[in-house]
């Protein structure tokens, strides 16, 4: 199981509320129900109850210990890493003035239509 989708299923047990743990996270709602179902389809069991008022199932409750134990054994996620050091590199397009012959004219722009 990833630790993002624990992560998400923690908050969401402890507030019990969709809109909620998804604001508390930064993240869409959709985007909380899509990580929820993906592991209530890794578990093979619904997680919540589906009703008004948001409860955990029997086996959210005990995926709910082993998250927490899975999480807080996991690496901290690493937030706002260092950009890269150096600069952009420039891609030439192939473009720029010819090499002035001697006796010919220089190369000039032609006028754009209209």
């Amino acid at each position: 199981m990833k630790i993002s989708l624990l992560r998400r299923f923690i908050v969401v047990a402890e507030e019990l509320h969709f809109p909620r743990a998804a604001a508390s996270l930064g993240i869409p709602l959709a985007s909380l129900y899509t990580s929820i179902e993906k592991l209530e389809a890794e578990v093979g069991h619904p997680l919540f109850n589906p009703g008004e008022p948001t409860r955990l199932t029997k086996v959210g409750e005990l995926l709910l210990e082993e998250a927490r134990v899975e999480v807080a054994a996991a690496p901290a996620p690493v937030k706002n890493a260092p950009a890269p050091r150096g600069g952009k590199a420039k891609a030439s397009k192939g473009k720029g003035r010819a090499p002035a012959v001697k006796g010919q004219p220089k190369p000039y722009k032609k006028r754009q239509g209209r």
